[in-house]
């Protein structure tokens, strides 16, 4: 490497290492490795210790053994599918080493006659005498083949052998990088480097040291890394200087007072720092988070009314479009008939779809809801002023800045979430935006009753089912997978729909993730219209759909969920007046973590308690499926274990922020850990 002080040599190409050929690179990038810095992350599971040489008399059968031995004849049969043997002694017995597909001249190669060799693997015994099968090490230098050799979990096709090879490459060529942090943060982890705490990080002695200096060093480096990036972000929000708006709250007042129930205090405070920052001259970003039916659309909306009647266009975007026109009617609704609101989406006529598009340009539709189409090339608005994106569609960081962008330089934005997440994700997650939290659920919300039931007793679910409809009320039946699967015990959504179908004939439908849109929209308005009674689903009605008239969810397999997934799920009912229920229906033969989701989820309703619960049970990567989603997924942090580092990470951006400090010297960290586009210009 021509300079070893440049990060720039662990963002190369795996081509640059030697002996990584295409198939092995190809192999590589299949487990999204693409550089050698990911390799880096890729941390030993074991080791082999293979330090110590043993004599042939001393070798234990089906042990990993090291012995050096003196090749003394070869067997090489002419039949087909017979091995290749070499035989091989030392001073105190005999021992074949013997190699499957295998060809002469490597054998020979490897194991040349009379020459003293050292080479390691499983020890066998066949007919009476030692055997060592396709031995893994194999070398003339002994202490090539003496030494620990880490094990690590490797991709198929690349053997532990390579592996190593690979690994030690990049150890041995790591670059000595300048030191980013200040002696206060390097105080906390003994001054220890990056360069050397890399080199510790992949030592077999340091397996599983998680609170060492080393590794509390690197996992404090990724978190500081996504505080930057988001602090970056921050500031160049905040550098656009925009026109305020002058919100006439006489006005915001008349509304909220025709509506039937009263906002609650955290509806009312997050609306009060809405407000603040569409009067401000500084670019609203900011993200509303509350629970499952908290009421985050009805403050979203008296937002955009504000912003209307300050002189403003409002675009709203929702998932579906199924969901969008839930927000257009309910505007409607709330809204005076001056306001004039639109809705478009792909089954939109043609012919009206481009009048409201040319109205919209013309300055006379005042908001506009869709899905992610309200965002399209073509869509052209006259002074747009807020954007508001309800959760679904859990953009990421250069999606939500580049959105920002998008929408000008006077315009707001606004994200919704339905997802109670932990404060040290949230961190994490939105560290670019203001958050505003509601947690109060609103006083005409009944808490829904959640029960669990073992599935051999279906007969009394449908005896429960047969009274609910009775009663004129509907039910979600939430099943794991779409179709039978044979390596999984789980429900089939299309086999329960077969099955409740001859139990209550025309009065089940079936919705999962094979359903076109179209479908998917006809098949939810008809549930909705109440055209039938039940609808045998996947997970996909996890989106926030009001269905006032469905009480009973039963989710099957209820084991096979996260508490947060199942906690979304559960959601889906409770908007009406009547009591509502959910039934888990569960196996008989449940693990400590299921017995713990099911009980947690019976006792509370509180979707931050559930979700801080379900982080501790299931690591923070997998809450809410948030390794799907995009969201950052962290190599060693943990915001459970290391909450310490967050706090501390949070600390020191914000001393480094107060005191105008540069984040030159954090370039190489911010190259390495987020390669974050966002912020290429950092000197």
């Amino acid at each position: 490497m021509s300079n070893k002080t440049n990060y720039e040599y662990l963002l190369s190409d795996l081509n640059s290492l030697k002996g990584v050929g295409i198939k092995t690179q190809n192999l590589l990038k299949k487990k999204n490795i693409n550089n050698l810095f990911d390799l880096l992350w890729k941390l030993p599971k074991s080791y082999t210790d293979r330090s110590l040489s043993t004599k042939i008399e001393n070798l234990k059968i089906g042990e990993n053994q090291t012995v050096t031995i003196i090749p003394q004849k070869y067997n090489f049969p002419r039949i087909r599918n017979l091995p290749n043997r070499v035989l091989c002694r030392d001073e105190t017995g005999e021992i074949d080493c013997v190699f499957f597909n295998s060809y002469e001249g490597y054998i020979k190669k490897i194991l040349p006659l009379g020459k003293e060799i050292t080479v390691s693997g499983k020890i066998n015994h066949f007919r009476n005498k030692y055997q060592l099968t396709n031995p893994k090490y194999v070398s003339e230098d002994s202490s090539l083949v003496q030494k620990v050799h880490n094990k690590y979990s490797l991709t198929d096709g690349i053997s532990e052998k390579v592996y190593n090879k690979i690994i030690n490459q990049i150890i041995t060529n790591l670059p000595s990088l300048a030191e980013w942090h200040s002696n206060y943060i390097l105080n906390k982890f003994g001054h220890i480097s990056w360069n050397t705490a890399i080199k510790e990080l992949h030592k077999s002695e340091n397996i599983g040291r998680y609170k060492d200096n080393f590794y509390q060093r690197l996992a404090f480096d990724e978190i500081f890394s996504t505080f930057l990036v988001n602090s970056e972000i921050r500031k160049k929000i905040r550098k656009v200087k925009k026109k305020s708006k002058s919100i006439n709250i006489k006005n915001q007042n008349l509304t909220i007072n025709k509506l039937e129930f009263t906002l609650t205090s955290d509806q009312k405070k997050a609306l009060e720092e809405i407000n603040e920052d569409l009067k401000s001259k500084t670019k609203m970003f900011r993200l509303l988070q509350g629970d499952v039916g908290s009421g985050k659309t009805i403050v979203a909306l008296i937002s955009a009314l504000n912003t209307i009647n300050s002189g403003f266009q409002v675009a709203f975007m929702a998932p579906t479009e199924i969901l969008a026109k839930q927000h257009y009617n309910l505007a409607k609704k709330i809204f005076s008939k001056k306001i004039r609101i639109e809705i478009i989406s792909g089954k939109s006529i043609y012919k009206e779809k481009k009048q409201i598009l040319k109205n919209l340009e013309s300055n006379k539709v005042d908001i506009i809801f869709g899905t992610h189409a309200v965002f399209q090339k073509k869509v052209q608005f006259y002074k747009l002023g807020l954007i508001i994106i309800d959760e679904q569609h859990k953009f990421g960081v250069n999606q939500r800045k580049k959105l920002s962008d998008k929408g000008g330089v006077d315009c707001d934005v606004l994200l919704m979430t339905a997802t109670p997440i932990p404060r040290t994700l949230t961190m994490t997650i939105y560290g670019d935006m203001d958050i505003s939290i509601i947690r109060e659920k609103p006083k005409n919300r009944k808490p829904i009753k959640t029960y669990s039931k073992l599935e051999n007793k279906i007969d009394d679910i449908l005896k429960f089912i047969s009274k609910e409809i009775n009663k004129g009320n509907q039910i979600f039946w939430v099943c794991p997978l779409i179709e039978e699967s044979k390596k999984l015990d789980h429900s089939s959504a299309i086999k329960k729909f077969e099955f409740l179908k001859k139990n209550y004939p025309n009065q089940v439908g079936l919705l999962h993730g094979k359903t076109d849109v179209d479908t998917k929209e006809k098949i939810l308005n008809d549930f909705l219209k109440k055209k039938f009674q039940i609808l045998v689903s996947t997970t996909i009605i996890e989106v926030g759909i009001d269905f006032p008239n469905a009480n009973v969810i039963i989710i099957e397999n209820a084991n096979k969920f996260g508490l947060s997934q199942l906690h979304q799920l559960r959601g889906r009912v409770g908007r009406g007046e009547k009591d509502s229920i959910c039934i888990l229906m569960l196996k008989s033969n449940l693990s400590d973590n299921a017995k713990k989701r099911i009980n947690i989820l019976k006792k509370t309703n509180d979707g931050f308690i559930i979700s801080e619960e379900d982080m501790k049970i299931r690591g923070f990567g997998d809450v809410l499926g948030f390794k799907q989603s995009g969201i950052k997924n962290f190599k060693l942090a943990d915001p459970i274990h290391n909450s310490d580092l967050f706090l501390l990470a949070e600390n020191e951006m914000r001393r480094i922020e107060n005191s105008n400090e540069s984040i030159a010297r954090f370039k190489p960290l911010i190259k390495l850990y987020d390669r974050a586009e966002i912020i290429n210009d950092i000197a």
